[in-house]
């Protein structure tokens, strides 16, 4: 919801009367918000399963609408994901698939590997690189990533494949001019389902905490996440082999006015990441899988 308070208010009058024309058996808000509680009770489903107690505690005037309320975080686990599953364990639903896993579609694997041809890359011999996140504290120096891609470079062969959105041109146009050795860079060039096949295709992904590391995870490739102030144990990639790399907390402020402690999502704490243990994280994570492609094989 944007734009003014008559704005936003007209939106809300408007997905409302929306919504209660399906007459909905049934509403599970797990984003637990004060908007999504409101619009949970105004839809008015006979079913209303809502978080309790929630992340965001009530003010005197609210109230919870839910009248199934869930765990914070569902099957006794502690990762975010976990409070997304959290409703199929109030509802009785077997968990089935502890891990998210997305595959991409078979033309666009084909799109993928003719990309790669293109730029004489090898599937498995690159590593998928991103150097964005939603706000600048949350992004690793440049100039340290193209450090970190020049010793990963010259010490295991792999090529080096920069992936991003079309606002995070900035930061991969410096890696590339800080970079001794060749880097590819795809930033804002692909859609989203190119880049997970892409993705797939990589021997490991780099990067800053962010969707693109996550789409990583759910395609099966291992991953080395960096993170600042975010906790990792939380919001940390699943399903697939990986490092996610901190600095010591609490951390000594970076980022001046820029940043703000008690709000982890504007933090500048993955500024105090050395290269050395970013590049330590790669070796081990590559001599981890390596193992494993092995005796796959």
């Amino acid at each position: 919801m944007r734009g003014t308070p008559l704005q936003r208010g007209r939106e809300l009058v408007r997905v409302v009367r929306t919504l209660r024309r399906h007459r909905f058996d049934m509403v599970i808000d797990i984003t637990d918000s004060k908007t999504s509680r409101l619009v949970s009770g105004l839809v008015r489903a006979p079913i209303r399963v809502g978080h309790y107690p929630t992340e965001r505690p009530l003010r005197w005037l609210e109230r919870q609408p839910a009248n199934v309320r869930m765990k914070p975080y569902g099957f006794g686990e502690k990762h975010y994901l976990f409070r997304y599953l959290s409703p199929l364990e109030v509802l009785g639903v077997d968990l089935r698939v502890r891990a998210p896993a997305i595959r991409p579609l078979p033309f666009e694997t084909t799109r993928a590997l003719a990309l790669l041809s293109k730029h004489h890359l090898r599937p498995n011999a690159f590593v998928a690189v991103h150097a964005g996140a939603s706000f600048i504290g949350r992004r690793w120096q440049p100039e340290r990533f193209a450090a970190a891609i020049e010793r990963i470079s010259s010490e295991t062969g792999l090529d080096a494949v920069l992936i991003g959105g079309p606002d995070e041109h900035e930061a991969a146009d410096k890696i590339v001019a800080a970079a001794k050795t060749p880097v590819v860079n795809l930033v804002g060039t692909l859609s989203l389902e190119t880049l997970l096949a892409l993705l797939k295709e990589a021997r490991l992904f780099l990067g800053n905490e962010s969707g693109p590391m996550h789409m990583a995870a759910a395609a099966g490739t291992p991953v080395v996440g960096l993170f600042g102030r975010t906790n990792p144990v939380r919001w940390g990639p699943v399903g697939v082999p990986s490092i996610s790399l901190r600095p010591s907390m609490p951390c000594d402020c970076v980022g001046g006015d820029l940043c703000r402690r008690t709000d982890s999502s504007k933090a500048c704490c993955v500024w105090r990441l050395e290269v050395d243990s970013v590049v330590e994280a790669v070796r081990e994570l590559l001599a981890r899988t390596d193992v494993a492609l092995e005796q796959a094989v």
